[in-house]
């Protein structure tokens, strides 16, 4: 009698449903607003969202997407005209639209196993954007669109730069807009290699 007591008390946690991290408050007002969510508790039920396919968040002042990678069926994704400063879209296959452009990002991770799905894609006017993380540098090149002194790699990393070295092929080095540049002391320039990687140099005279 007391298991079946002991079994019946426990049932309750059993029923709740699993939350997913939200701590931005203007994206889980965003949510709240498209009655996915309930209250400002930072998070939301991971059931309101991970069927969602299509998600507009443009001009939202929403500074931070934590939560976003349980959005396992997303194929639409606007959240341009905001303050994102990272974005990590690798648990999201699904993406057919993306657009990231005019936030403040720094870091874009789009290695999501399926990049030749994701057939709209704009990140501009992210100026301290200088490397997007894809699978697939060829199509990502051929097809998406990005700011002149940003590249598409598949490690955008810093910490094996002493590897890259060995095996990576110089191709130009370009200013801060974009411009072809030789190596010049006191000014920020990017250099960019055969394998998609770019590093940032500033050079003391």
């Amino acid at each position: 009698m007391k298991n079946r007591i002991l079994i019946l008390l426990m049932l309750p946690l059993f029923l709740v449903g699993q939350n997913t991290y939200v701590p931005d408050d203007n994206f889980e007002q965003a949510l709240i607003n498209l009655n996915l969510d309930g209250m400002f508790d930072d998070s939301v039920l991971t059931s309101a969202i991970d069927t969602l396919t299509i998600l507009y968040l443009s001009n939202r002042n929403i500074a931070d997407l934590t939560g976003i990678e349980d959005f396992t069926q997303l194929s639409e994704l606007y959240c341009n005209d905001n303050q994102l400063v990272e974005l990590d879209l690798r648990y999201n296959p699904n993406l057919f639209e993306l657009n990231c452009r005019s936030n403040m990002l720094t870091s874009l991770d789009v290695r999501n196993g399926n990049n030749s799905g994701l057939w709209y894609f704009t990140a501009l006017n992210n100026p301290s954007l200088y490397c997007i993380t894809v699978d697939d540098i060829a199509n990502a090149n051929a097809n998406w669109e990005k700011d002149n002194a940003c590249t598409f790699s598949s490690n955008c990393g810093t910490s094996s730069v002493n590897d890259f070295n060995k095996t990576r092929t110089l191709l130009k080095i370009v200013d801060m807009y974009g411009r072809e540049s030789k190596p010049l002391p006191n000014v920020p320039l990017l250099y960019i290699y055969d394998d998609g990687s770019v590093e940032r140099k500033f050079l003391l005279k």
